[in-house]
């Protein structure tokens, strides 16, 4: 006899009522600068929503960004042309989603996650996942207790960093963040490289890939958001970058996250609040600018399975390393690499300014052996630094102080140490073992 299960009628009355199976179209009133105005829509913060433009094949996406009195406040994934009023909205339902998977690797993407080079995309691979997480439970992350080599000497002997760190790299224009991060995508044992270039010169994309990053894109994913696309796509770019190092982290895998830069995401969260009312504060940067920058960033870092270890440069204005973004940066992150441009100016490269930078968890990281070298080399670049315009102009007199005796001394193979070719790569072991060497 067949035995007649009962019906749980409730838990399906409860799911058409959470259903929403009519969405209320509305329409398009007015288009202010990078805001598109609709009224009549249902939709919620940072909803996905269609704008349908008589004769484009394709509606423009847009997202739920504010509400102004009685209307939706929009912008664009995309370009506004051919948008005018009377022109139907329609939302998803849903927030901004993408499809991660291995298929990613050795992929260049734009900033909404759609393949951009010479590969045909394939749609229907991978898992889709939203582009807006949360940071994980501080209290599931594991303690970071393992070295992550980068294959740059400055950073491996003095500025050792781990799996699962935060580092930013503070720089002035044209000082080589961007050639610094390809030597660590290239030579760091990381088993992902997850690229975002957001707000880049387009010019500047393919040299990267193809000068600086070479054979690193093999284990890469980059993600590209010039500077002109719209400020919701370069936004985008960057989370959705998060995102794809979330997916291979959860898969068990350490990813190394570089983004390029912070300071352009910022100017792009302040476009995006301003057009959308929201006061300016210091320096014009909105409070939400503050308010995202930490939630961007604590997604990052140790998870339950794998890492993510991230490097983000901040591009400091007039090279004022306490300007409004590098200062919010600095605070949030596990150390900073600063570059100098008057290191760059004597070809000293990569121009690491050692004793402006710090590692914060290298003291639980290196050695005790390795830890007191990297301080007594500090410990020497410091002493001579002060000395300096003395020595130059010939006023010291050899023997007059120990201390810059044995400053004068090690200059040379310490500056010989930290100075290295784009191409050179050094493991971890070998950096160690030649810091040994520089001071007797």
């Amino acid at each position: 006899m067949t035995e007649i299960r009962e019906i749980d009628l409730e838990k399906w009355r409860r799911r058409v009522r959470q259903t929403k199976i009519i969405y209320p179209t509305g329409q398009v009133t007015r288009v202010i600068g990078l805001t598109v105005e609709a009224r009549g829509v249902s939709a919620r913060i940072g909803e996905v929503c269609d704008i349908l433009v008589p004769g484009e094949p394709v509606p423009v996406k847009s997202e739920v960004v504010g509400f102004l009195d009685n209307n939706t406040l929009l912008m664009p994934l995309g370009e506004l042309r051919g948008i005018y009023p009377g022109c139907a909205v329609v939302p998803n339902g849903r927030s901004f989603t993408i499809r991660v998977g291995q298929h990613l690797l050795g992929r260049i993407v734009d900033g909404l996650g759609k393949p951009i080079d010479w590969e045909e995309p394939d749609w229907n691979t991978g898992v889709e996942v939203s582009v807006d997480n949360s940071p994980p439970n501080p209290l599931y992350r594991k303690r970071i207790t393992d070295v992550l080599a980068t294959g740059v000497k400055a950073i491996d002997g003095l500025l050792t960093c781990g799996k699962g760190q935060r580092l930013g790299i503070f720089s002035g224009s044209g000082v080589g963040k961007s050639t610094l991060l390809g030597m660590i995508a290239r030579h760091g044992n990381a088993d992902v490289n997850v690229i975002a270039l957001v707000g880049e010169r387009g010019r500047e994309v393919r040299e990267f890939i193809e000068r600086d990053l070479g054979e690193g894109l093999a284990k890469s994913v980059v993600v590209v958001a010039t500077s002109d696309q719209p400020a919701l796509v370069r936004l985008k770019g960057a989370f959705v970058a998060s995102a794809i190092a979330e997916y291979f982290r959860d898969q068990g895998k350490d990813v190394l996250l570089m983004m390029d830069s912070v300071t352009r995401f910022a100017m792009a969260q302040r476009e995006v609040g301003l057009a959308v009312g929201e006061p300016p504060a210091t320096k014009g940067y909105t409070p939400s600018v503050f308010a995202l920058l930490p939630r961007l960033m604590e997604r990052s870092g140790m998870g339950v399975n794998g890492s993510i270890t991230a490097y983000y440069t901040v591009l400091v204005e007039a090279d004022d390393m306490n300007e409004p973004i590098a200062d919010a940066v600095r605070g949030i992150l596990d150390g900073h690499i600063v570059l100098s441009r008057g290191l760059a100016a004597k070809a000293h490269y990569p121009s690491i300014d050692i004793l402006d930078s710090v590692s914060r968890l290298m003291p639980e990281l290196a050695t005790a052996d390795h830890y007191s070298r990297a301080m007594s080399i500090k410990e020497n670049i410091a002493v001579y630094r002060e000395a300096e315009d003395l020595i130059n102009i010939g006023a010291y007199v050899q023997g007059s102080n120990a201390r810059i005796d044995k400053a004068i001394k090690c200059n040379d193979s310490i500056n010989s140490f930290l100075k290295q070719d784009i191409k050179s790569e050094f493991s971890f072991e070998e950096v160690v073992a030649e810091m040994k060497g520089i001071i007797q």
